[in-house]
């Protein structure tokens, strides 16, 4: 078992994914949380427990999921006061939900599986409770702690070693909190007009995968290319994601390689910055809060 479960970042493909294209995830180890057993005298040990106790009722309630899970074990451990312990903020797109329900399925699942398509279907029943629906690989990101690559084909465990290069990417913080629910409902209602989905699947996912492939490959010119096109297409595509207080980001041209887009369901939360110049990076967000990663 795990003593600590990462944040995540999705890197590109946050909407995309939906039409089952590739994208790409990184963990974030600045934020993590773990388990921890004490008296619930604490405010947030008591909220935390209490939260844990209505994912586990909602478990319980699911035939397969509560088949694979211990609920016995998970229900006597928060009758002597487990809760979880995380610095993940809520609402920034970072995985505060895909760490608890990584951390559950670690502790508690009765087999574990190395199928990570099974994995991402499992973690995805279990994180409906908290947005309606989930791909489940918010909580494979933060079950597994490494990068990875997903498509149709599967997933792909990546090398790290790409995010050590001259790229460099920050989060920026929009100071607003991202629900992410009536965002992704609001995509996929769009998604049920055929002249969208078409428009989408056209002008929008081929940029995603370009980003990713020139990212992994380590091509800085093509990948801030293909970055420009897909910040265009995001103010095209999901206006409604982007706030504005980081609007201009997305429409200013740059004299040299920045680049920004959505991050998680956007609306709020973070906004991913892409650079091979930190410094001048720096100085065009000064009036943001920045977390390198």
């Amino acid at each position: 078992m795990r003593t600590s479960y990462y944040s995540k970042v999705i890197l590109f493909g946050e909407y995309s994914m939906i039409f089952d294209a590739t994208a790409l995830m990184v963990p974030l180890q600045k934020f993590s949380a773990r388990w921890k057993l004490s008296k619930l005298t604490m405010l947030r040990a008591k909220k935390s427990n209490e939260s844990i106790c209505r994912f586990r009722d909602y478990l319980a309630d699911i035939k397969n999921v509560s088949a694979s899970i211990d609920i016995d074990a998970l229900s006597r451990d928060l009758n002597f006061g487990l809760n979880l312990s995380s610095n993940v903020p809520s609402g920034y797109g970072l995985g505060s939900s895909g760490t608890l329900v990584a951390a559950v399925y670690d502790r508690y699942a009765k087999l574990h599986t190395n199928d990570l398509m099974e994995l991402k279907s499992i973690f995805g029943q279990m994180e409906s409770y908290f947005h309606g629906s989930s791909s489940g690989i918010d909580p494979l990101q933060c079950y597994l702690g490494k990068p990875f690559r997903i498509s149709p084909q599967g997933v792909e465990l990546v090398n790290g070693g790409f995010l050590k290069r001259d790229i460099h990417i920050c989060l920026i913080d929009t100071k607003i909190k991202s629900n992410t629910r009536p965002l992704v409902q609001h995509f996929k209602e769009q998604r049920q007009d055929e002249a969208f989905l078409s428009a989408f699947q056209r002008d929008y996912v081929p940029h995603v995968t370009d980003c990713i492939n020139n990212l992994i490959d380590g091509s800085n010119e093509a990948f801030f290319a293909s970055l420009t096109k897909l910040t265009k297409a995001q103010l095209l595509f999901l206006r409604p994601m982007i706030t504005e207080n980081t609007l201009h980001l997305f429409e200013q041209d740059y004299d040299f390689h920045f680049g920004v887009k959505i991050s998680g369901s956007g609306g709020g939360g973070y906004v991913l910055g892409f650079t091979d110049d930190k410094e001048k990076a720096k100085q065009l967000l000064a009036d943001f809060d920045t977390i390198w990663i």
